[in-house]
């Protein structure tokens, strides 16, 4: 077979996603974390599934058993099995964590796009607006607002969202300016392109990347700032299980029963601990200078 005729060898087309994939899953902290994400999503969406008994099951004569075969994690005062309430809830954590966030990007996104885009008078009033909203300390804020609304799980989902938009629209506006002078952003208004078009179509589509690390990040802060909340008392009421109040209700128990506390602090603390692991990762595959040439 002469050369002319030997098939052309054509390399694989490398692109962004491809590459991405490729750096995510050679980081292996990344790997370990979204194996224990997904394991605690399992739990929390199929709860009824995983948990051996109801969150709210109790048995006074069962209370304050240790480890064993029958209640792996142990039992509560009132004899709720603790595997249980832990199980639900870490769906408590996952409700408050993604339903902050879709708040935090439904207001941020917005307003970042829109003060990026605009500039002028309109940047300048967002800007101070989140310039404002800044000066408060963000989680003695939410306590301020737990005290006025009252406990609850939507009082805590609100109370965390009013002020967990704020870095979302910074980061947004600082995207959109960096990008609406590139060329192909002029091209686009040189055609006549609406705003919203723009915006959509063009502006955050390349500004997705760090809003998507802000977002595999802002999820274990709001659980944690749950957790907080509960732990202090005004957040989740019972018999709603939250990880941070079952911390808090062991505290006169510890010193005998210290599986009451460990076990919740320990599920907070792998679920902080995968999330920050996958935005490290993600991090990194997503920075084009992270790829090897």
């Amino acid at each position: 077979m002469s050369t002319a005729q030997l098939p052309a060898l054509v390399p694989a087309q490398r692109t962004l996603l491809k590459d991405a994939i490729r750096s995510f899953f050679r980081n292996r902290l990344a790997i370990a974390g979204l194996v224990i994400v997904a394991v605690l999503m399992i739990c929390a969406l199929f709860s009824e599934l995983v948990a051996p008994q109801s969150y709210f099951k109790s048995n006074l004569g069962d209370n304050l058993q240790g480890p064993s075969a029958q209640h792996w994690f142990g039992t509560d005062p009132v004899g709720r099995d603790l595997l249980s309430r832990i199980i639900y809830g870490i769906r408590t954590s996952f409700v408050v964590g993604f339903s902050v966030m879709l708040f935090a990007f439904a207001v941020g996104v917005p307003l970042g796009a829109l003060a990026g885009l605009r500039g002028g008078w309109v940047d300048f009033v967002i800007t101070r607006l989140i310039e404002v909203t800044t000066a408060f300390p963000s989680f003695l804020f939410a306590i301020f607002l737990m005290t006025v609304l009252g406990n609850g799980l939507v009082n805590v989902i609100l109370a965390i969202g009013l002020t967990s938009w704020i870095d979302v629209a910074r980061l947004t506006r600082a995207q959109i300016v960096a990008l609406r002078e590139r060329e192909f952003i002029l091209a686009a208004r040189s055609y006549g392109a609406p705003d919203r078009r723009i915006i959509f179509r063009h502006l955050l589509p390349h500004a997705l990347p760090p809003l998507i690390i802000m977002l595999a990040i802002g999820i274990p802060n709001a659980i944690f700032a749950e957790a907080g909340l509960s732990f202090l008392g005004v957040g989740i009421n019972d018999p709603l299980p939250s990880l941070g109040k079952m911390v808090a209700d062991s505290f006169g128990y510890l010193s005998q029963y210290w599986y009451l506390g460990i076990f919740p602090t320990v599920t907070v603390a792998l679920a902080m601990l995968s999330f920050n692991f996958m935005g490290d990762g993600l991090r990194d595959a997503l920075d084009p200078t992270m790829y090897n040439q």
